[in-house]
């Protein structure tokens, strides 16, 4: 009995060190999660705000000659785009512009579209979101670039008001590139929004 008592009270000490520890442990953890909820402007890397969509075209989203619709393939890229926006922002979104759309290739019925999306950089409320569309025949296994497109999406509150937007931080040389072609972007539909009020 002497023996086990012993035993008992080593396990013990050795079971309140341990319970201390990960008590420290957890308070840490809770801190800084609590950090990051008080937060909600903190930076977040373009990661965060990756999104991949992905559509098999259907006979209803093509036309009489079995292409995807072009109108639908808009949708397609607006929503993807707002899937990053709300991914970074945390935050209902709206779209306030996009810029012009080139479609490269035909898709046809039968492909599977996939819609690649991330942010590429915040202006207080409102996000440039880059959407980047391939095609993927599955069965001849190849995948074609069929359009690009950079969107503005604005974060609002559930009455419309403006919210702003966390800054988004680039970390690889591509995204970096994305980040600063953005501000100049900017600049461009800045002048052109300009040029159509004074000459409506």
């Amino acid at each position: 009995m002497g023996d086990d008592g012993r035993g008992v009270r080593c396990a013990g000490g050795g079971s309140s060190e341990s319970t201390e520890s990960e008590s420290n442990a957890r308070k840490e953890i809770e801190s800084m999660t609590m950090g990051e909820k008080h937060d909600p402007l903190r930076p977040r890397p373009v990661g965060d705000s990756q999104s991949e969509m992905n559509e098999i075209v259907l006979p209803n989203d093509a036309n009489p000659l079995g292409a995807l619709l072009g109108g639908r393939l808009m949708h397609w890229i607006d929503l993807a785009g707002a899937l990053a926006a709300h991914r970074h922002s945390r935050h209902y979104v709206v779209t306030a512009s996009i810029d012009h759309l080139d479609f490269w290739t035909p898709v046809h019925v039968g492909d599977l579209v996939v819609l690649r999306s991330s942010v590429n950089r915040v202006f207080t409320t409102s996000m440039e979101v880059g959407v980047k569309v391939w095609v993927e025949n599955y069965l001849a296994e190849e995948s074609r670039h069929v359009s690009s497109a950079y969107l503005t999406f604005v974060a609002v509150d559930a009455s419309g008001h403006h919210l702003r937007v966390p800054p988004v931080v680039p970390e690889t040389e591509e995204q970096k590139r994305r980040y600063e072609d953005a501000g100049r972007r900017r600049e461009i539909r800045r002048a052109e929004l300009e040029r159509r009020r004074k000459n409506p």
